[in-house]
């Protein structure tokens, strides 16, 4: 399965199935991916679904596509509610509805898993399904960059007031400065998106991220990968890192 395979199991969960059965592979991976904002984890994410042809199991993009369910399970329900209230969706809520798409983490195809598990909680919550299911985690990719760097990428973004549309002042700048190139409002610059927001944000992953981290370093199962250099490049370097860690286990 692709980044682009039409993932109902995962969205919807239950009995809804996907408009695709991938054939059982000789190598199927099953990961997660870390990384802080602006490391490119989303790019990576995709890329790694190519060339792996695994299945991308966000469960950002589950959320996001339960606001136009009719009616969301009992889980996701309570989830959103939460959200709603402006409160963080507890580790037993989240485990539920990645339980209720269980069948998503048996298949053949593998599967990237983007963020979950969050906490240590959740990890070990992930492990247990994983073993009912009768398979196992093979790595957890870990994108890492210098703080600057990432202050550099994120303090450089811009976005559309209008339609949402995110350019890059450098790496993706729009046809006219200040201006989106897709509908003509202009662009401005988040309050999350500055120097000090930034550090904020960096030192709550930080915190948050380390322990979970430690638990699949105890584990022989982090792979740390530089996020610096091209997405080509950096995908090149995760494959390696894959491929060696995959010739350890056959050895």
């Amino acid at each position: 399965m692709s980044a682009q395979t039409n993932r109902a199991a995962w969205f919807q969960g239950g009995d809804a199935q996907c408009d695709a059965s991938p054939e059982a592979r000789a190598r199927a991976f099953r990961l997660v991916l870390l990384g802080p904002p602006g490391v490119g984890k989303g790019t990576q994410a995709e890329l790694l679904c190519q060339a792996l042809g695994t299945c991308h199991l966000s469960t950002g993009d589950v959320f996001r596509a339960a606001s136009c369910q009719q009616e969301p399970s009992p889980a996701l329900k309570s989830a959103l509610e939460a959200m709603r209230r402006g409160e963080l969706v507890s580790d037993g809520l989240v485990v539920s509805m990645v339980q209720e798409r269980s069948g998503c983490l048996s298949c053949c195809g593998g599967f990237l898993l983007d963020g979950f598990p969050r906490t240590v909680s959740q990890a070990e919550a992930l492990d247990e399904l994983l073993e009912q299911e009768g398979v196992a985690l093979d790595a957890v990719l870990s994108y890492e960059l210098p703080l600057g760097e990432i202050v550099d990428r994120l303090s450089g973004r811009r976005t559309c007031s209008k339609c949402k549309a995110v350019y890059h002042i450098t790496a993706r700048p729009p046809h006219r400065e200040g201006v989106c190139d897709l509908c003509g409002g202009g662009l401005i610059q988040r309050d999350d998106d500055r120097p000090d927001s930034i550090r904020v944000r960096m030192q709550a992953y930080e915190e948050s991220t380390r322990p979970l981290a430690d638990y699949y370093s105890r584990t022989d199962r982090l792979i740390t990968v530089a996020a610096e250099g091209t997405p080509e490049v950096i995908l090149e370097r995760s494959l390696k890192e894959l491929q060696s860690r995959a010739a350890q286990v056959r050895h």
